[in-house]
């Protein structure tokens, strides 16, 4: 499985299928992304392999630990090493091919988003707002 970032800078393989991941809804993680919730999953550091653009990583780290590291070409969240871990943690976004994965665990949703909610009554478009003008209709 293969992996890149926005620009194509920083690329990455996976040895083997992804079939697990996570949504993280806690502030941290919305803040770092700026969604709702932070799609991703572990892989074994020994399955894990950077194929380039690892010159091009910047990392931000909070005090308590957290830990952001992000390509410095488009900004886009890329993996890192997960403390005191042989786990490299990856974001589901940057994996060009998913067909066997699925979200199997919700991580901190008593501190999601209070806008954040499910709903079957929201507009669910194919495509995106390719015109403006209707978008603004449904909102």
């Amino acid at each position: 499985m293969q992996g890149e970032c926005l620009c194509g800078s920083v690329k990455f393989e996976i040895d083997g299928e992804v079939r697990n991941l996570y949504q993280c809804h806690c502030s941290l993680c919305r803040k770092a992304t700026g969604a709702a919730a932070n799609a991703a999953t572990f892989v074994q550091g020994s399955s894990f392999r950077w194929v380039s653009g690892q010159s091009e990583i910047r990392s931000y780290q909070k005090p308590s630990g957290f830990r952001s590291d992000f390509c410095s070409s488009c900004g886009s969240p890329v993996p890192n090493s997960l403390r005191g871990t042989e786990m490299v943690w990856v974001p589901a976004g940057l994996l060009d091919e998913l067909a066997v994965s699925k979200i199997s665990v919700h991580l901190h949703t008593a501190s999601a988003a209070p806008w954040e909610q499910e709903s079957t009554e929201c507009v669910r478009l194919e495509g995106g707002p390719e015109s403006l003008e209707s978008l603004n209709k449904l909102l």
